[in-house]
């Protein structure tokens, strides 16, 4: 499947060039498309390199907590659900307590701790694995919930309306928050329907209910509190819990006769094969949609479901927001810059603005996560991974666009 979906963001592109070009009379279209490629190539490798870093770093704290004993304990307290999930995980496996970290650093918005341990926790799986270069159904499940994951403080998305002048910049908060519960919900089950799990067991639903009553609660707290509280306390609490982590993973190594600085080292060291590992993966990723964007394609598609919605006479004010909905699992960055550019051409404010904010905080960038995550083990064939990934994007998309008719009308 991934093999043909990237096959087909070059022969769309050069299809809809041509188009450009004969039916336009743009030539310039070609050279953009080229452009576009040295640009892309470029930055994967940047990319790659500055993931280095925090690689190393986690990578070396995650080694701490292992022989501390911390990391084991985390795993044996999720053990019941992801055995559950993922059948075919032993109990007590280090993957178990490598994906509960990283889907913990997921809910807090800390995506600089959040890749290392996805990419940990996908060289655990890959352990299990029985057929390295094709995707297991724990992998696939395990990508999906990390690009559908639940994200509760999306600093980020509030501290660009802040800077756009939004009069309340935290009111897409809660939005954000049912957006992003959608997507994740909607993944899960439709990974759970291909892969046949079975989540009405009772071990998984006592999980689920806890997960979902801890949830209301935090919302019910933030939702009380104003924009400049919201910012400050979810800051708060993301860094105070992730240092404090760190602290504990460090003190109780030390504890218990742990050589920590050697410890730390060894781990950082996967860290750098990792990132380099990594390169071809998102290069040829990154390459494909960025010939696709040059060619002018996304906004033929653009064009078209404007005119769809207009013979049925519907509101179009959200075809102005596509460009983020669609760029989002491509491109992080690139959604960004669309969200950024709508909120400047229609107000931070507008209906256009507060959807654009909704829909970049309601899910990940699946394309990248699945060729970094990938990539890192060396998989080819993602099998059902990427269905199931843009099954939970698409999710959390329309339920954006219908949280957002019911907020702002």
């Amino acid at each position: 499947m991934l093999h043909k979906i990237w096959l087909s963001f070059f022969v769309i592109g050069f299809i809809s060039a041509l188009y450009q070009w004969l039916g336009l009379g743009d030539s310039a279209v070609f050279q953009r498309m080229i452009t576009s490629t040295f640009d892309m190539a470029s930055m994967s490798v940047e990319l790659a390199i500055g993931l280095i870093g925090v690689l190393s770093l986690w990578l070396g704290i995650v080694a701490l907590g292992e022989a501390s004993g911390l990391v084991a304990r985390l795993g044996n307290f999720m053990s019941p659900l992801f055995t559950r999930l993922m059948p075919e995980i032993p109990k007590g496996h280090p993957a178990i307590a490598s994906m509960s970290l990283n889907l913990s650093a997921n809910v807090l918005g800390l995506d600089n701790a959040a890749t290392p341990l996805g990419l940990k926790a996908m060289k655990d799986l890959q352990t299990l694995n029985p057929i390295k270069d094709t995707a297991s159904n724990a992998q696939i499940l395990f990508l999906v919930l990390n690009t559908s994951s639940v994200t509760l403080f999306p600093i980020t998305v509030l501290l660009y309306r802040a800077q756009l002048g939004a009069v309340d910049p935290a009111s897409v908060f809660i939005p954000i928050l049912i957006a992003t519960s959608c997507s994740t919900l909607v993944g899960l089950l439709v990974t759970a329907w291909v892969q046949k799990l079975k989540l009405w067991d009772t071990v998984v639903l006592a999980y689920l209910g806890l997960a979902v009553a801890l949830l209301l609660a935090i919302v019910g707290y933030f939702s009380t509190l104003g924009m400049e509280q919201l910012q400050s306390q979810s800051s708060f609490v993301s860094n105070f819990l992730l240092l404090s982590l760190i602290m504990l993973f460090l003190i109780v190594a030390h504890y218990k006769k742990v050589n920590v600085y050697d410890t730390f080292i060894e781990g950082a060291k996967q860290g750098f094969k990792v990132a380099i590992d990594i390169i071809p993966f998102l290069l040829a990723m990154l390459v494909a949609i960025g010939v696709f964007r040059a060619s002018g394609a996304l906004d033929m598609l653009l064009d078209a479901i404007r005119f769809i919605v207009e013979v049925f006479n519907g509101d179009t004010r959200f075809v102005d927001v596509l460009p983020t909905a669609f760029m989002k699992p491509l491109s992080g960055s690139g959604a960004r810059a669309m969200m950024v550019d709508t909120m400047n051409t229609f107000g931070v404010d507008s209906f256009q603005g507060l959807l654009a904010a909704t829909i970049q905080g309601s899910t990940e960038t699946t394309f990248y996560v699945l060729a970094v995550y990938f990539g890192s083990v060396g998989i080819r064939h993602g099998r059902h991974a990427l269905t199931c990934g843009l099954s939970a994007d698409l999710a959390g998309i329309i339920a954006a666009i219908s949280v957002a008719y019911w907020f702002y009308g």
